[in-house]
């Protein structure tokens, strides 16, 4: 599983998060994404991201999702991301 696999994982996963609480809307755009790789996820496993959302404001959202190779404990990467929400 690739790098940038992963972050598009992540990436989705904040975006389907967001959009949960606020329906979805258009031009609301990735403004930063972090990615900490932490071990080699496991080739023959599906990865499962757990996403949470540490800020909803007006015009930015802040959310993490930790990423892990199904049915493994040890996370394989942590991603923070920033979102520009339009008014």
């Amino acid at each position: 599983m690739s790098g940038p696999v992963l972050m598009t994982v992540a990436d989705v996963a904040l975006y389907v998060a967001i959009f949960g609480e606020i329906g979805i809307t258009p031009l609301t755009v990735t403004t930063n994404l972090c990615i900490n790789f932490m071990r080699k996820p496991s080739a023959d496993r599906a990865i499962v991201g757990v996403c949470n959302l540490m800020k909803m404001g007006k015009s930015l959202a802040v959310g993490e999702v930790s990423l892990y190779s199904e049915g493994i404990e040890a996370p394989v990467a942590h991603v923070v991301g920033t979102y520009s929400i339009p008014r």
